[in-house]
């Protein structure tokens, strides 16, 4: 899928290992430009269609009211962690103490009547949040890496898709991310 534009997402590294992540929170939520910006777990972002898709159904459940969770931030992590558990969604999707790497993540407002494939992903989307992207970086003592997404086992296994010992050939693992954010409503 070539043509999918960016998601508004920055691979971020720490200088060390988090040692408390209430406080990395709570310094996002203190310098965010707005309330739609977040951290999540490195290793849950699989693709760009993974997180447009994620985001597409979290922004439509925000549109039509129908959020679990009690913020549009909270709600994608649920979705990308493919629980109705908001406890479970942040130990799977979220970031730990330990992580090295996160992504920083800001959810677009755009409206989502219709299907995902009935709307125009915004181009520009990634580009018109980097400024507020990198100073939000440099303010929790974070870098940016340069990396896009990509799907992996560690990542199936930490949103509680794969268990120890169950096989997912190469191919299927993005697909696997994808059926498993789509069981966040059952």
């Amino acid at each position: 899928m070539s043509g999918v534009p960016w998601f508004p997402a920055w691979a971020i590294k720490f200088p060390s290992p988090l040692e408390n992540v209430s406080l990395l929170i709570s310094e996002i939520e203190k310098w965010r430009p707005d309330k739609r910006w977040s951290v999540i777990s490195y290793d849950v972002a699989a693709s760009e269609v993974h997180l447009w898709s994620a985001w597409h159904k979290s922004r439509s459940n925000e549109q039509q009211e129908r959020m679990i969770a009690r913020d549009p931030t909270a709600e994608f992590l649920r979705i990308i962690s493919g629980t109705r558990q908001i406890k479970t969604a942040i130990d799977r999707s979220g970031v730990s103490n330990g992580d090295a790497r996160a992504w920083l993540v800001r959810l677009p407002e755009i409206d989502t009547t219709g299907g995902i494939g009935e709307i125009s992903l915004p181009v520009n989307e990634y580009n018109n949040h980097s400024r507020d992207a990198e100073r939000l970086i440099e303010l929790v003592g974070a870098r940016i890496i340069p990396r896009r997404p990509f799907p992996t086992l560690e990542g199936l296994k930490k949103i509680g898709f794969l268990s120890d010992g169950v096989v997912v050939s190469t191919e299927m693992i993005e697909q696997s991310f994808l059926l498993h954010a789509s069981m966040s409503d059952f």
